[in-house]
């Protein structure tokens, strides 16, 4: 009953450290005992190996064929991009520029997220205008900007003139008189891209092993929940569900991050200003990995990304010593390993 009464009074105070302080030197010291665990595992959840659907069940004759469409450049217009150009999944699932080439060598106008761990987001891109991975997976093959298709018909015409691609669509999608569409090519990208799952230490944390993470982690852990991080950076991402204005405090994010131009984010699509600056909260997952960082791309370093965070979305002005705590508990948000990054499918011809 004692050890009972200790854990609830340690994760009322961490609790009230979270949400009711503006103090930003407030630190909180890690009890000797599994209390910082409880209070993590109630605001994070550890990763499923497979993020499931009931509209796209996953097979592996689908997940095959998805793979192998994701490494295909022939679903550019001219041969130039793949899924994997942008998503590179050798390198944590980005290609580390601020924004990506596509089929014409432009640059499209935000940042290419990792696709690592996408597949359970509330929605897909930084204005959320796609639900699933799924519709996702078909938009970006149509862009002008990006692979440059000129329509659904066109890539259809293109992959039934490739042999290869007939049986991979019969083996995915047995039941169907005509398997290869543009549906069931979004529904194998997505298929696969759901098994991109890459869990680290943090998630063996979840799961009770109080070893896989060092204290110094654990202290960037409480500092994480004390700050306030946990206001939008929760779940089994650390983010990916829910929008939020960027910035809360202040007028502009353009000042704070050095950005080219002024991005209205959701409004963009919505053309209601009550959208105006909304952002997909990111997923934390591998984040020390896929710099540079926010929907322009506009900060390298990660420390500054912190610090521009706890001021426009926390107001509050983060210590060196805070930023690097946090910082140090990031490190253990890195996956253990990248499925499929060193197995790169023979291409269908």
């Amino acid at each position: 009953m004692k050890n009972a009464v200790f854990v609830g009074i340690v994760f009322v105070v961490l609790f009230a450290a979270s949400c009711g302080s503006d103090n930003a030197e407030d630190t909180v010291k890690i009890p000797e005992d599994k209390s910082l665990m409880i209070e993590a595992q109630g605001y994070f959840k550890m990763l499923p190996p497979i993020v499931e659907s009931n509209e796209n069940p996953v097979t592996g004759p689908k997940v095959a064929l998805g793979k192998t469409l994701f490494y295909d450049s022939r679903l550019s217009q001219n041969n130039t991009q793949s899924c994997n150009s942008c998503h590179n999944l050798a390198t944590f699932g980005v290609d580390n520029d601020a924004t990506s080439k596509g089929d014409l060598g432009q640059n499209g106008g935000r940042n290419s997220p990792t696709v690592y761990n996408a597949a359970f987001h509330f929605a897909q891109f930084w204005d959320g205008r796609a639900k699933t991975i799924e519709d996702q997976a078909g938009m970006p093959i149509l862009n002008p900007v990006e692979m440059n298709m000129p329509s659904e018909g066109f890539v259809v015409s293109r992959l039934k003139g490739i042999n290869g691609y007939k049986q991979l669509f019969q083996d995915a999608f047995p039941n169907d008189k005509d398997p290869i569409s543009y549906l069931n090519l979004k529904k194998a990208i997505g298929a696969f891209e759901r098994t991109l799952t890459n869990p680290g230490r943090f998630d063996q944390y979840l799961g009770g092993d109080n070893k896989a993470i060092t204290n110094e982690e654990k202290e960037g852990l409480a500092e994480f929940i004390s700050v306030g991080c946990i206001q939008c950076h929760t779940g089994m991402g650390l983010g990916g569900n829910m929008m939020q204005k960027f910035p809360v405090h202040g007028t502009s994010y353009v000042s704070a991050t050095g950005s080219l131009k002024e991005d209205l984010g959701k409004m963009e699509q919505t053309k209601d200003e009550f959208d105006k600056f909304k952002f997909k909260v990111p997923s934390l997952l591998n984040i020390t990995e896929t710099a540079p960082y926010f929907h322009d791309g506009s900060v390298k370093d990660l420390d500054k990304a912190i610090s521009i965070m706890g001021k426009l979305q926390l107001n509050k002005d983060l210590s060196p010593e805070q930023i690097k705590k946090i910082h140090t508990f990031l490190n253990t948000l890195k996956g253990n390993k990248m499925v499929y990054a060193t197995t790169v499918p023979v291409m269908p011809k």
